[in-house]
This record gives structure tokens, C-alpha cells and sequence, in this order.
């Protein structure tokens, strides 16, 4: 990565010394804060921050280079720097200037070719995923079960874009051995971009659902955007597609490669056989820790000889049950048999819902794609910590709350809702605006709403503009779930302390700009002051 390369690399000018051309960066950053002696900072132009205004800056701080779309300004007395051809005049012309730089047209755009020129040095395998719900988990996943035996980078955060992608693979050293890389879009040839940056040898899609309908129109048109990543998949590379989801089972082949299917049926290269939802630790009370067959969803409800029924209808023996410690609750996630030809194995997901068994079954066939053993395969799907923000289970002294307000859509919303139902005690939605759903965004929160509904749920607290559709499903669905209709954030914060109470169950879920990681914040110190003043 010398200055020269870079150069011709990503299409731009190199000005600055000629001894420098050979001269190679320790790192690339965008933010000037980070800017190092030996450093290359890319100059991008934000919609509150132009990087261009900080590049004497930079330089101050002791950079090698920048990349910027415009010519620096240098105070007159900059060092005279050799001469150095002008492309688009045809001329050679002398710059005074104090440091290096390339000019280009897009920085953003040089970086993603600076990020392709990087990636095929070191010649690394790539796992690319994408899909419409689930990328974060599932790539947290693919990278927890590929570490038990490479050196693996992942994304980190939401760094999945056309710029975030790019500094993601700037991470990568030449100890690493795998990289897992989460790619997210919501416009048509969005994911050409990132794909020609990353040309996965493995493509992953979890699912295709109802996310940026408002660019990409409908459900099929989602899964034309996501399955724009075949265009650079590798000659040799892999396909694993969610196989329960019905517009990617209709992918039978992509460039001659045929996918892996995995889901919850028999129809699947690799399923789950048996799902048994793992109990609750109680609060004063005993839970059954055998699957009970006279409940519908086998595990997660109060059982009957707990009660004092000794002979509740089927529980396999009075013994089957254990005293729970007196403490908080806690979802303990689901225990999966996992079916693959000719073998099978027994995990424990430590993350609750049936989502994150299929995001198990998706890294189950990654790993054996890369050659793990199915025990390297249990060891890291069981190694699964959560992310901030999506599905965290937060254990406070007084509530429970469900960290899940990232993002959402219709199916993610749905999926967060079905979990909250196994809380303990009262079990309460706080529920914002989704975003990007195009027309009928309307209809697809009165949808979430009537699904909400039908749960075994407590209470709906609604803020936001759209939330309130979400609100009048639950209503129309003559549920008797109680309902809270809030017109905005600040609205939220204000009556929170009056809409809970100890022992709760929380879930809170929006998409991002409703900034609901103020109402978990504001959750955690409530459930801590509580026992701390009685």
C-alpha cells in the first residue's frame, strides 16, 4: 500500500514528493481525531462535517497523504514539491503545499477501489452476507463459529456500507485468515458497489423481507437488489440461502453454483430437527426443565407443579422439575438439534428466538464449508455473546429489558414480539416508527399491530407518528392488551417512570432515527434506582 499504488489504484493524481511515492501507510481513517504520523486520512464531505476543512490539521498531526476532491490550501509559503503530471491538463505544473495528496473525483469511491486492491493482496477467503433482517446476528454468529479455527475479522458495528465496508477491510492484517463481512443496501446497485469491493468466496442471505420498500418497491425487488452480490461471487465460491424463506427458495442456481439451503424443514440441506425453547429461571417459583406436552410451545410457562398441582397433566415425573435460584429473569435461549447428511448434533443458542436458531443453521453451514468439525461448529455457536442493541437481554434489579431498538421492520418486529411473549410477569412492548416501508407503511404497522395481538403480551406503549397504526391494530384485534398512544421520544421519556413497574418484562424496539436507545438508558437507571431507594 505505497502512496504510488494507491494512486493508480483508485484512479487518482498523486502530488507531493517524489521520494514518498514508495513510501507505504500505516493506516487509513477518515476521522481526523484518529489521524497518526505514517497515517493516510481520506477527506469526505458529511451532511454537518466536510473532512476537507481538516487537512492541515491532519498533516499537523504528522499524515503521509490524504485523499481529497479538492486542491488543499496551503498557506504561500508551503514547500515547493516536484513536479508531477496533471492528467487532466496534459501539463506538468509545480504545487506548493505542505503535505502529499490524491486527488480524486469521490473519496468514497476511491476508497471502495483502494478496499478491492487491499482485500486481493492478501488473498484471504470472504463470507459476504446480507438479507433483509438478521445480518448483524448471523454474521456475529458466522464469525463466533469460524474463529474456534481461523483468525477471523468481522464488521464491527454497523459498518456495512459503501464507506463502512471499505474501512472494515482496511482492519484487515496479514495474520488474519478469514474475513466476515456484513453488507447492507437500500437502493438498486448498492450491493454491486459492495460486492465488486469484497468479491465474497461465500454469499450468505437471511432472509427477504419488507425493508426499503420506499427504493426498492416490493419483496421481489428486494431480492433483486440482495441477489445483485452473485455478480462478483468468486468462480468457486458458495451459496447459503435461508431455505424457509419463499423468494429465496426459488434461487436454484447463480452462475453455475447451486446453494446450500438451511431453515426449520426437512426440505433443507441443513435443518432443525427438534426446537425446545429453554426455561426461564424463576422468580420464587420451580420451573418444568423437561419439555411438557401439554402446552403448545413446550417450555418458558409456569409449571403446574409448581403451583402445587402435583399432578399436573404432562410433566413427565414430579422430579423433572428443580428449584430455581430466588432471582432475576432470564431468557436462556433454545436448545437446537441440528440435522445434516449423514450427521447431526445438539446445540445450546444462548440467544432466545426461533430467528437465532435459523442464524445458527446459517453458520452451521459456513463452518462446514470452511472444514470445522460440527464440535468446533457447537463450541462457537455456544461462544455467542449479544450485540448492544439487538435482541440484548439487560438484567436490571428490577426489569427486564429486551435491548432490541437498533433497527425494525414488519418481520423483525414480529419475530422481537413472539420472545417478549415468554417473559415473566407483566410483558410490555415499547414500540417506535419503522422506517423506509415505502406507501403502504401504513398498513404494514396496523399489521404489526393485529400480529401483536394475537400474543400473549400485557401492554403496547406506542410513540411516534406511525406507532400509533401499530397501536390501532392491536385495538382492532379486540385482544385486551392494554394500549398507550405517545406522539414522540421526548413524549416516551417523560411518562415512562408512570407506565412500568418492578418486575416487568421489556421489549423496546424502532428503527434507528427514533434514537430508542434513550428509552433503554433511561430503563437501566430506573431499574437500578428502584433498589437503591426502596
Amino acid at each position: 500500500m505505497t502512496l504510488g499504488r494507491m494512486a493508480a489504484a483508485c484512479g487518482g493524481l498523486y502530488y507531493g514528493r517524489a521520494e514518498d511515492r514508495d513510501r507505504e501507510i500505516c493506516a487509513i481513517t477518515t476521522d481526523s481525531r484518529q489521524a497518526e504520523p505514517g497515517c493516510l486520512f481520506a477527506a469526505i464531505r458529511g451532511g454537518r462535517v466536510d473532512g476537507h476543512d481538516f487537512i492541515a490539521q491532519v498533516f499537523e498531526m504528522g499524515a503521509l497523504c490524504v485523499i481529497t476532491e479538492q486542491e488543499p490550501s496551503f498557506d504561500t509559503d508551503g514547500e515547493i514539491l516536484q513536479e508531477v503530471s496533471d492528467r487532466e491538463s496534459g501539463k506538468n505544473r509545480n504545487t506548493p503545499q505542505t503535505g502529499n495528496y490524491i486527488k480524486v473525483d469521490s473519496t468514497i469511491r476511491a476508497l471502495g477501489a483502494l478496499a478491492a486492491y487491499y482485500l486481493e493482496q492478501l488473498a484471504i477467503p470472504v463470507v459476504g452476507i446480507t438479507g433483509s433482517v438478521g445480518k448483524t446476528s448471523t454474521k456475529e454468529m458466522v464469525a463466533a463459529v469460524l474463529s474456534r479455527k481461523y483468525r477471523t475479522l468481522k464488521t464491527a458495528g454497523n459498518f456495512n456500507n459503501e464507506l463502512g465496508l471499505p474501512l472494515t477491510i482496511f482492519r484487515l492484517r496479514d495474520e488474519d485468515e478469514i474475513a466476515v463481512l456484513e453488507m447492507g443496501i437500500n437502493h438498486f446497485g448498492e450491493m454491486h458497489a459492495l460486492a465488486r469491493i469484497a468479491k465474497p468466496d461465500t454469499c450468505v442471505i437471511t432472509n427477504i423481507g419488507q425493508c426499503h420498500l420506499e427504493f426498492l418497491g416490493d419483496r421481489d425487488g428486494v431480492l433483486r437488489a440482495k441477489t445483485e452480490i452473485f455478480d462478483y461471487l468468486r468462480p468457486d465460491g458458495h451459496i447459503i440461502l435461508n431455505g424457509d424463506d419463499d423468494k429465496l427458495a426459488t434461487v436454484q442456481e447463480a452462475k453455475g453454483i447451486r446453494p446450500t439451503f438451511f431453515g426449520l424443514g426437512t426440505g433443507n440441506n441443513i435443518y432443525a430437527d427438534q426446537i425446545e425453547k429453554k426455561g426461564l429461571d424463576g422468580i420464587k417459583c420451580r420451573i418444568c426443565v423437561k419439555k411438557k406436552a401439554d402446552t403448545q410451545d413446550g417450555m418458558g410457562t409456569e409449571c403446574a407443579i409448581a403451583a402445587g398441582n402435583t399432578d399436573a397433566a404432562g410433566c413427565e415425573a414430579a422430579n423433572s422439575c428443580e428449584t430455581a435460584e430466588e432471582g432475576r429473569t432470564a431468557y436462556q435461549g433454545a436448545e437446537m438439534a441440528c440435522d445434516i447428511i449423514a450427521d447431526s448434533f445438539t446445540v445450546q443458542i444462548p440467544i432466545p428466538g426461533v430467528h437465532m436458531v435459523r442464524n445458527a443453521l446459517a453458520a452451521t453451514a459456513v463452518g462446514l464449508h470452511y472444514g470445522l468439525t460440527t464440535e468446533e461448529i457447537r463450541a462457537g455457536i455456544e461462544s455467542l455473546q449479544p450485540v448492544s442493541g439487538r435482541f440484548h437481554i439487560i438484567h436490571t434489579a428490577n426489569f427486564t429489558i429486551i435491548d432490541d431498538c437498533y433497527n425494525a421492520n414488519p418481520v423483525s418486529m414480529k419475530a422481537s414480539l413472539e420472545v417478549l411473549q415468554d417473559g415473566l410477569h407483566r410483558k410490555i412492548a415499547i414500540l417506535g416508527d419503522m422506517g423506509e416501508l415505502g406507501t403502504d407503511e401504513i398498513r404494514m404497522h396496523r399489521e404489526v399491530g393485529t400480529f401483536a395481538g394475537g400474543l400473549s403480551i400485557d401492554m403496547c406503549i406506542c410513540a411516534g407518528t406511525l406507532a400509533a397504526q401499530i397501536a390501532e391494530g392491536v385495538q382492532t384485534s379486540a385482544s385486551g392488551i392494554e394500549t398507550v398512544i405517545l406522539p414522540d421520544l421526548s413524549s416516551l421519556l417523560e411518562q415512562l417512570p408512570s407506565l412500568v413497574k418492578r418486575s416487568d418484562t421489556i421489549l423496546v424496539k424502532a428503527s434507528h432515527f427514533m434514537h430508542f436507545e434513550k428509552v433503554v438508558a433511561e430503563l437501566e437507571q430506573m431499574g437500578e434506582d428502584i433498589r437503591d431507594h426502596g
